[in-house]
């Protein structure tokens, strides 16, 4: 595949409210857009880094950097032999950055797949048409305020809640919500390490609350932590975090540090590798499912797909557009039934809406191949 340029494009988007979790509070998105224009087509995919290296070591200012500075040239390097199925060997001696090697595997492999009329659910393997529809809920203020929050969440048709918690937010709201909405409501926490395994007995307070899982209680690298809390409590235990690589997957299963993942394609340097996970998960008989990182509707048109796998057995984080953005990039995803509609068209099978991207953009590099 011939690539005549890559734009890196920096756009700013206000969420509809703010969202808290333990890294701090967003009150917008500011996102690298990267475009891969072919003689043919147009690929694009958003880089989820933050602002600040807070959830991983990554940052926006500095991915930026690393993409055009390290990796587009080794890109280069390839020439018209360049596929996305190449990029990850060709970036491999540049150490971690995924989510910057994702944002580029991603574009190059949309406009690969608009090249050839396939869907990113049909490359992948997806074998669902729609995909059950979770919603992550942010840190309140008050849990009247946080009961409010769910409600509208579930009289929307969200099949799933996820509560963020932290030390001092955590038995108290899920009591609440669970007296609140009943025994049926699907159920989980997510910690973003937030905990250390001293903490094993307070979380065991959360075993009677039936949760479907507890997300990343202990730092991304204690993976022994993991295995010691999860002898101690009944909570299935989830890695988010922790798992930047289907070897990671494989490692944390085998040293029963999880019994459920959550894959987020950009944190393991894109879809391939996010489909490995899926395979190894499903090899051995451990469930999966599809996290967010409060995508537009470029990243969201390929998590959906991907959530379109078997394995992904759980509802995922892949909110419709409005949870978090008054106006996407592309047209919104929109709940039906509590489900989203998997794309089909070529690529990620979106479209960006030009006038809109206009409008949230404050900068633009154009990097000529």
């Amino acid at each position: 595949m011939k690539i005549e340029n890559i734009e890196l494009r920096r756009v700013h988007i206000p969420l509809v409210r703010p969202f808290r979790t333990s890294f701090g509070t967003s009150i917008a998105r500011e996102i690298t857009i990267v475009r891969v224009k072919t003689a043919d087509a147009e690929g694009w995919a958003e880089c989820a880094a933050d602002t600040r290296p807070l959830y991983s070591s990554e940052f926006l200012d500095g991915s930026d950097l690393v993409i055009r500075d390290h990796l587009i040239p080794r890109l280069q390097a390839l020439g018209d032999r360049l596929t996305a199925e190449r990029v990850a060997g060709a970036l491999e001696p540049v150490k971690g950055h995924t989510m910057s090697k994702a944002v580029l595997e991603t574009a190059i492999l949309d406009a690969q797949l608009k090249e050839t009329g396939v869907s990113f659910g049909g490359y992948l393997g997806a074998v669902h048409d729609t995909v059950p529809a979770g919603v992550s809920v942010g840190i309140m203020d008050s849990i009247d305020e946080l009961l409010e929050a769910v409600a509208g969440y579930l009289e929307e048709g969200y099949l799933r809640i996820k509560l963020k918690i932290e030390p001092g937010w955590d038995l108290e709201p899920v009591r609440a919500v669970r007296e609140r909405f009943g025994d049926e409501l699907l159920l989980q926490v997510d910690a973003n390490t937030a905990y250390t395994l001293a903490d094993a007995r307070h979380l065991a307070r959360l075993d009677p609350f039936d949760l479907l899982l507890m997300e990343q209680p202990l730092t991304e690298d204690d993976l022994l932590g993991h295995a010691h809390l999860a002898r101690r409590i009944t909570t299935p235990i989830c890695l988010d975090e922790s798992i930047e690589s289907a070897r990671d997957a494989a490692t944390a299963i085998t040293l029963g540090a999880c019994s459920i993942i959550n894959v987020k394609p950009s944190r393991v340097g894109g879809y391939l590798e996010a489909r490995r996970i899926h395979d190894v998960a499903a090899a051995h008989g451990v469930p999966v499912w599809c996290g967010g990182m409060l995508e537009t509707g470029i990243g969201r048109a390929a998590n959906v797909a991907l959530a379109g796998l078997p394995n992904f057995v759980l509802p995922g984080d892949t909110s419709a557009s409005n949870r978090y953005y008054a106006e996407d990039l592309t047209a919104p995803f929109v709940l039906e039934n509590g489900h989203l509609r998997v794309p089909t068209g070529p690529g990620i099978g979106v479209e960006v809406l030009p006038d809109v991207l206009a409008g949230v953009t404050a900068s633009v590099t154009e990097i000529r191949f």
